[in-house]
């Protein structure tokens, strides 16, 4: 804990105050009061620019799939973070997207399906999911998807043919290759060989190939 001045003692002393007020009310009403006063404690935070700032809990289903994500968890892996979850805790909660009140993952979809889908993990945690929120003021899908990929593609995770589909998504939306290639983490040639994998010509229109480049057969 840091220092704090004889300023800060009554503020403390007013929180215990409130907290002891908190643990009187229902379970859904403690939840409503805690969201809105760590929403309001982000807001003055010096911090409040960072997502994880403000970890809230929201009903599980309330929050939604997207219908991109190339990651794909082995069995053995899913059991692991399902064992994780019941053991340790969440200790990350699930990377969400808000639009017009609705929550869609960007990060974290398993850990979601392990609070919605186990039952002893969803009894523990009373049916919420711990969420933080990205970009609020980036409403493109095509911000979305980046997010999503940056986020896989840190940890090394994604699959190939996943990633040819959101290469050919972005591009139809108008996205350069260098823009592609720098909100996802890629090198340009790594962009034009998943646009070959696609086999779109029409991904094709303004490159100009190097005498390098080999097109395989």
């Amino acid at each position: 804990m840091g220092h704090l001045s004889l300023m800060s003692v009554p503020i403390i002393e007013q929180t215990k105050t409130i907290c002891e007020q908190i643990t009187s009310l229902p379970d859904d009403e403690q939840v409503a009061v805690l969201n809105e006063i760590r929403w309001l404690l982000h807001e003055v935070s010096p911090f409040k620019d960072e997502p994880v700032d403000c970890v809230l809990w929201v009903k599980g289903d309330t929050v939604d799939p997207n219908d991109y994500n190339p990651n794909v968890v082995a069995p053995p892996e899913m059991k692991l973070l399902k064992r994780s979850i019941l053991e340790d805790g969440y200790t990350q909660p699930v990377v969400t997207w808000v639009e017009n009140g609705n929550r869609e993952v960007i990060d974290g979809f398993h850990r979601k399906r392990v609070g919605k889908e186990d039952k002893k993990v969803r009894a523990r945690i009373k049916g919420y999911l711990p969420v933080t929120t990205v970009n609020e003021w980036r409403t493109d899908k095509g911000d979305r998807i980046a997010a999503t990929i940056r986020h896989n593609r840190a940890r090394g995770k994604h699959v190939v043919e996943g990633m040819t589909e959101i290469v050919v998504e972005l591009s139809r939306r108008n996205w350069s290759d260098k823009r592609i290639a720098r909100e996802l983490g890629m090198d340009p040639d790594e962009v034009l060989r998943l646009k070959q994998i696609s086999g779109l010509a029409e991904l094709f229109a303004d490159v100009e190939f190097s005498e390098a480049w080999e097109v395989e057969a």
